[in-house]
């Protein structure tokens, strides 16, 4: 069950503590402010209303909702910095993707395709086996509607690229539905949004040295 806290700015709260914050943000909202003035509300501006001085430590794209760890003052967000940047932070998501994906043994598989920006339609990544960084992508079948031809599917990103999950299901032909960024115009059109959702974070806190791991159900 999500956490019933919701701050007045709309923000809610899987953890609330001296060092840190775990919120959930909604999809179509901005993690941090964009350029120009209709971009400025984001989830960062929203927590620092309800707690002056959150400090952004990671992002989710704007269109996928889910779990997003701030910190509340700038040694905790050097600690958590380096604990993304040192792969100490566990992460896992839920997708619905076009397609039946996967057996019926929910094993782990992995997607191991290098991705690199796509310069000519920016912000776009690629796959570039050239120059492409190394990503890695772990995946497993949750369940799947054979009258939708879709299969719902938990997500762990090994490495951390920009668009990385998109791109590898699209890659391996099997793109989130609501994609406008990856998918072909009949599973964009399957719907109303992207289905992504950062449903688990799991650390170290950064300060008590506490295990921390928080849970938010995706709501699709």
């Amino acid at each position: 069950m999500n956490p019933p806290e919701v701050a007045d700015t709309g923000v809610q709260a899987a953890h609330v503590d001296a060092d840190l914050l775990v919120l959930h943000k909604p999809p179509g909202l901005l993690c941090v402010p964009g350029r120009g003035p209709d971009k400025q509300d984001c989830l960062s501006a929203r927590a620092q209303q309800r707690w002056p001085g959150a400090l952004v430590v990671h992002r989710l794209d704007q269109a996928t909702s889910g779990l997003v760890l701030m910190a509340r003052h700038p040694d905790a967000q050097r600690r958590l910095g380096h604990a993304f940047a040192e792969r100490q932070v566990h992460k896992r998501y839920q997708a619905v993707v076009q397609g039946q994906l996967g057996g019926d043994d929910s094993a782990w598989h992995d997607i191991n395709l290098p991705i690199a920006a796509d310069w000519a339609r920016r912000p776009l990544r690629v796959i570039d086996h050239a120059l492409g960084k190394p990503s890695l992508t772990r995946w497993r079948a949750l369940a799947h509607d054979a009258a939708a031809q879709t299969t719902r599917i938990e997500l762990e990103p090994v490495t951390g690229r920009t668009h990385q999950l998109r791109v590898h299901l699209a890659a391996i032909g099997h793109a989130i539905l609501g994609d406008m960024l990856y998918a072909d115009a009949i599973t964009q059109a399957q719907a109303p949004r992207l289905m992504l959702h950062a449903s688990h974070l799991a650390f170290t806190h950064p300060v008590t040295g506490e295990a921390l791991a928080l849970e938010w159900a995706a709501d699709f």
